[in-house]
């Protein structure tokens, strides 16, 4: 199994819908160009930004063959399951697989509070059932109300040999080097979560982030990557620093909202999110974040 494209920052994209939230094919592949034209090194299909916890099954497939087919080989596209329902995941995964993504990851299911042994007996089922792709774990307890601990994935990692990875979104710099720690010698691939830590995942032994900046600021967050990777440490700092108050700009607004106005305020076409939500209106949260990227460069 080829783990070699497991690395750099990769972007949970946002899913470009029209008005009867229908994926728009040709605002989907220009946001796949976007990206990969910005440096990015890997494409996250519905993710937490793709906001895939909107998406019917149909419209997922419909969704990852188009941006399979944009991508063209250029970067890896990955495919996102976020189902509570272990047989739900495992469905979406073989489509996943099916229909090209080279990765898969899992998030942890929301809403219930599974035992350890349960979480355990979750990820082993969905990856076996697609034994031949690399799967990560998606520790997120922001979102779901409890953390992957350190012994689970260690388990994992070591008794199910295509679970090869993880994103680790806890935002707690101790936790994700325990991730990379303790499963070093199985060459645990781990992501960063968050884009302002981005450079401290990098320092802790991360292959790279994967982070909603790509969508809107790539030539910000690929930065920090590429000058770390070149030895750049200072230069890396520097970049991380340039791109955080834009990255905290976004708390302000609702989840997931920020990101497609970000992209936006960028003058790309990307549709609204999916009801309920709606655009953030005018007011201190849009000006705070047009304020940010005003001042690192990215609007005039």
């Amino acid at each position: 199994m080829n783990l070699d494209f497991i690395k750099g920052v990769v972007v949970p994209i946002v899913t470009v819908i029209d008005e009867e939230e229908r994926i728009d094919e040709a605002g989907m592949r220009d946001q796949v160009d976007y990206v990969i034209d910005g440096g990015m090194h890997g494409i996250l299909a519905f993710g937490s930004n793709g906001e895939f916890y909107q998406v019917e099954e149909d419209e997922m497939k419909r969704g990852l063959r188009i941006m399979v087919d944009q991508a063209a080989g250029r970067v890896p596209v990955y495919f996102g399951i976020g189902a509570i329902n272990t047989k739900k995941c495992i469905r979406l995964a073989r489509m996943a697989v099916d229909n090209g993504a080279a990765c898969v990851s899992i998030l942890q299911p929301m809403f219930l509070k599974p035992t350890q042994d349960e979480l355990y007996q979750h990820f082993k089922a969905v990856a076996e059932a697609v034994p031949q792709t690399p799967v990560l774990l998606y520790n997120n307890p922001g979102r779901t109300g409890y953390g992957l601990t350190p012994d689970l994935v260690c388990r994992l990692a070591h008794d199910v040999e295509n679970i090869v990875g993880m994103k680790d979104t806890s935002g707690d710099m101790t936790l994700t080097q325990e991730f990379i720690r303790r499963n070093r010698d199985v060459d645990f691939k781990v992501f960063g979560g968050k884009d302002t830590l981005l450079f401290l995942s990098l320092c802790a032994g991360a292959v790279g982030g994967v982070c909603t900046a790509g969508n809107f600021m790539p030539e910000l967050i690929g930065d920090v990557y590429r000058k770390f990777v070149a030895g750049d440490t200072q230069g890396a700092l520097e970049a991380q620093f340039k791109l955080n108050p834009v990255r905290l700009s976004m708390d302000a607004a609702s989840f997931p909202v920020a990101a497609k106005d970000m992209v936006a305020l960028r003058g790309r076409l990307v549709g609204k999110p999916y009801r309920p939500n709606l655009p953030t209106p005018e007011g201190k949260a849009l000006s705070g974040i047009r304020d940010a990227m005003k001042e690192a460069g990215l609007i005039s």
